[in-house]
């Protein structure tokens, strides 16, 4: 037999990254470190991958329980009639009893009449606050924080300060109008001034809205509006064709919001005015309250819900959509596109 050099030859064809040689085989030791730290790489990303898990497993269950499962189960409930203790599946009564319900078309005509108007005054109040408080002056933080903190206070204590305030008798804002010979209007215990009331109460917290504008405000380029000015424009030209695009992506964020917290007023109208006087402030939350809690009528006030939740699905879509013709993103100006 002829003489071996004491290695061990392996098959020729073998998968890539095999050993050809065993023992001293030169390149052996270095494929198998590279093995070794490829199994220790897929090890460390199954740790993180369960260490990420684990952090979102509270999210994910305050999501499924506290959300998703009160949504599905409200549209279940919303095919039956369910009172707490019995339940009887009547398929689409509840919501052909919505079509045939008149207080079901006030409440809805009441909380869209306030969503009309409340939602274009707060955003053009925010927006011009947070445009006087963009400037360098002497203790501009100070008027900065005044103006922001009444939004930090909301909800029962507002409406107990404006049951106050709007006191047709004794109320600060009748006080002050008859300082100027001008009879002040019933407000709340008025038909026709409940809702103006309501609006007037909803610039109360105008003030998130105007730190948010005035953030945007501060992020406008100077080096545009100071060519705007070289060039001899005018203020109100600047802030049409410069300030406003610029920020417009801002304002698309406050309607959204203002649209979905507009729709879901609910405390004022409950604590001020119960929905009075003769229904002129049954706003749709209120009356869907009245439903489920007072009249036990949780299948009809589910049906509610999901035709409110349907009616903001398709008012923030359009709102989306129509977003392309007016809505800036800088994005667009550094990739060359821009709109024609």
């Amino acid at each position: 037999m002829g003489e071996t050099d004491g290695r061990v030859r392996l098959p020729a064809k073998r998968s890539p990254g095999a050993l050809v040689y065993a023992g001293s085989q030169p390149g052996a030791s270095l494929l198998v470190g590279r093995q070794r730290g490829a199994g220790r790489r897929n090890r460390l990303g199954r740790r993180e991958a369960m260490a990420g898990y684990l952090f979102i497993t509270p999210a994910m269950v305050g999501l499924v329980g506290l959300i998703a499962f009160p949504v599905l189960f409200a549209l279940y409930i919303s095919f039956t009639n369910y009172n707490f203790i019995h339940m009887q599946f009547v398929g689409l009564h509840n919501y052909s009893k919505l079509v045939q319900d008149p207080l079901f078309w006030k409440s809805l005509g009441v909380t869209w009449y306030y969503v009309l108007v409340s939602i274009p005054l707060n955003l053009v109040v925010g927006l011009a606050l947070a445009m006087l408080l963009n400037r360098k002056t002497r203790g501009i933080g100070i008027f900065r924080t005044v103006y922001y903190l009444p939004s930090l206070v909301g909800g029962v204590a507002v409406s107990l300060l404006f049951l106050w305030l709007l006191n047709p008798n004794f109320g600060l804002i009748n006080y002050l109008l008859s300082l100027v010979h001008v009879q002040g209007p019933q407000w709340i215990f008025s038909e026709t001034w409940v809702i103006p009331a309501m609006i007037l109460m909803s610039l109360w917290g105008v003030g998130g809205s105007m730190l948010i504008n005035l953030a945007a405000l501060q992020g406008v380029p100077t080096e545009l509006t100071e060519a705007a000015r070289i060039d001899g424009a005018s203020r109100p030209r600047i802030l049409w064709h410069i300030t406003l695009p610029m920020i417009s992506p801002v304002i698309l964020f406050n309607l959204i919001m203002g649209i979905i917290g507009s729709f879901q007023i609910f405390t004022q109208a409950y604590v001020m005015t119960s929905g009075g006087p003769n229904n002129a402030s049954l706003f749709y939350v209120l009356y869907l309250y009245e439903n489920a809690f007072e009249f036990f009528k949780m299948g009809y006030a589910s049906a509610m819900a999901w035709v409110m939740l349907v009616m903001l699905l398709v008012l923030t879509l359009l709102v989306f959509r129509s977003s392309n013709a007016w809505v800036f993103y800088q994005s667009e100006l550094q990739r060359g596109g821009g709109r024609s």
